[in-house]
């Protein structure tokens, strides 16, 4: 029987076939014509493009880049100009951009830098870039991704169209259920912020050979920095948060992902949070020697404290996207349930002055998208978490009966699980099990009449 992970068909990646005959639905159709997809397909000649300005800055193009944008919605950057800020005068910045870019006049605006907390006590840093700087982002990458996408290798999830995380853990799945189970938990170290700019340049410049597209990715590449009221210039490295910079980064690795998969291994990437999967730990050591050569001839280098060789089969296993792999079970790591927990306490404060009604709304919004991630762990994963939820609520009833501390001895008599029930509390227990049997009932409903038992002679 399938599990709700393997149930889950995965979105594959469009690909062009021989005879021209599927269609990269994806591509943005203001950009990528009838003739540029047949090109794409056929091959250009030299095997470099060298008209692709002219499909990054026009007014159609640009306007595509906004809508793009818009979705994305997001915060300003150093000019402090916000999304409805721009949409206001939105054909007056649209041609603005427009004429600067064929005037060659456009210039780059420093990106603001934030800082994100992680669950280990430090900080990532996130380059914000101006909202005008976006929408050009935006329309480049329309105008070049194709180029390299059907490059890629399929060992690679991150950033792309069509694939997710889903569909990378579940290719891990898949792998592990295979034997692959030595792996490598591999973390490179400061990825984004060590891409050497010439080297990225150079590399790109194997698939386009038109220099103002060249210019204009050199440009985000080297924008200012402003970071509270210090403004630097950064040597190396392409800002997270930037639109262009997922692509950039993927284009990157995907030499490595060559090397790695062409000797044999079985690699997932998303972005750069990468795993190999081998059958022996002698196979993940070779493995791990070859990835380490070939960054460091990329001007790359592995983090030793957090890359290690792993046994699946064993505790504590391995981390990936939120997962911890281990001993044929799947549940969400440490700083995933850290971070939930630290949401629901943000919710559900003892001296809150809403009714539990509100807050059980409130605590919901935050599960369901949680277990829709997370989903796929082991049901062993949920119990204690709706138990310390459920727990977290009797500690706001009891505060309101005059009595301290957390919910706990006959509070679960005074409120039981029902009680919470009838008020629409999400639970992930339940949910898990509704997931499962959905899945259950489907695979029944596959196989017709085989499902039924198989009686033998003397059984009645």
């Amino acid at each position: 029987m399938k599990t709700p992970l393997e149930e889950e068909q995965p979105q594959a990646v469009r690909k062009l076939g021989r005879g021209g005959e599927t269609r990269w639905n994806w591509v943005e159709p203001e950009v990528w014509t009838e003739r540029m997809l047949e090109a794409l397909e056929k091959g250009v000649r030299g095997g470099r493009w060298h008209s692709l300005s002219d499909k990054v800055w026009s007014k159609e193009a640009l306007r595509a880049g906004w809508r793009e944008v818009k979705a994305r919605k997001g915060c300003g950057g150093v000019d402090k100009q916000t999304v409805p800020m721009f949409e206001s005068r939105l054909d007056d910045e649209l041609k603005n951009l427009h004429e600067s870019l064929c005037e060659g006049d456009y210039d780059v605006m420093p990106v603001r830098r934030v800082w994100i907390p992680k669950g280990n006590g430090q900080r990532r840093p996130l380059g914000i870039p101006t909202i005008r700087d976006r929408v050009v982002q935006a329309s480049l990458r329309h105008a070049i991704e194709p180029i390299f996408e059907r490059k890629f290798l399929e060992c690679s999830y991150g950033f792309r169209p069509g694939r997710g995380c889903k569909d990378a853990l579940r290719e891990v799945d898949r792998l592990l259920k295979a034997g692959h189970t030595w792996v490598v938990d591999v973390d490179i170290e400061q990825y984004f912020d060590s891409i050497p700019h010439e080297r990225l340049l150079k590399q790109v410049s194997r698939e386009i050979a038109d220099g103002k597209v060249l210019s204009l990715i050199e440009q985000y590449l080297k924008a200012g920095v402003m970071d509270g009221l210090k403004l630097w210039q950064p040597e190396a490295g392409t800002p997270q948060g930037a639109v262009i910079s997922p692509l950039l980064a993927n284009i990157y690795l995907h030499p490595v992902d060559e090397v790695i998969t062409t000797n044999g291994y079985a690699l997932v990437r998303y972005a750069d949070d990468m795993v190999i999967l081998c059958g022996t730990r002698e196979e993940a050591e070779k493995a791990l020697e070859l990835l380490e050569q070939e960054l460091r001839a990329r001007g790359l280098r592995l983090h030793l404290q957090k890359t290690c060789i792993a046994d699946a089969t064993q505790w504590p296993g391995f981390e990936f996207l939120g997962y911890r792999f281990s001993a044929g079970y799947r549940a969400p790591r440490g700083k995933s349930l850290k971070k939930l927990r630290e949401t629901i306490r943000e919710k559900t404060p003892r001296k809150s002055g809403q009714g539990m009604p509100e807050i059980i709304r409130n605590v919901n919004a935050t599960l369901r998208g949680w277990f829709e991630y997370f989903k796929h762990s082991s049901r062993y994963a949920f119990p204690k978490l709706d138990a310390w939820i459920r727990m977290r609520l009797r500690s706001i009833l009891r505060k309101r009966s005059k009595r301290r501390g957390a919910g706990r001895g006959w509070d679960h008599l005074r409120w039981p699980n029902d009680y919470f029930s009838q008020l629409g509390l999400f639970s992930l227990v339940r949910a898990h099990e509704l997931a499962f049997q959905s899945v259950t009932i489907n695979w029944r409903a596959g196989c017709g009449r085989s499902a039924r038992p198989v009686r033998r002679e003397g059984e009645t």
